[in-house]
């Protein structure tokens, strides 16, 4: 028994047009500002200590985006709405037995 429905096309085409709006601004701010950061620390002995914590920045994005990558390719985004199914039907099943057990 499958529920669910597809989104309609006007719903895709807004969180396409959202995710450019949003997503492109935000790439080319990150872009524009690490490249400063390398000439930084390429011209100056003083700006040379701001390498590590980007770097640490960048290592950890590329772990959590791997993650993420590894759950979306196993398809564990694939049925989200079965966690809360499950959880209600548990608990309705609990809450039957302690009905009985009170009686």
């Amino acid at each position: 028994m499958n529920d669910r429905k597809t989104p309609p096309r006007a719903t895709f085409v807004i969180t396409a047009i959202l995710a450019v709006v949003i997503l492109i601004p935000s790439m080319l701010g990150f872009a524009n500002k690490f490249y400063e950061l390398i000439l930084l620390c390429r011209g100056e002995v003083d700006g040379a200590f701001a390498i590590t914590p980007v770097v640490n920045y960048l290592l950890a994005s590329l772990g959590f985006f791997c993650l993420l990558c590894w759950a979306a390719f196993n398809g564990m985004f694939h049925d989200i709405e079965a966690p809360k199914r499950k959880m209600l039907e548990t608990e309705w099943q609990l809450d039957s037995e302690t009905a009985a057990q009170k009686r």
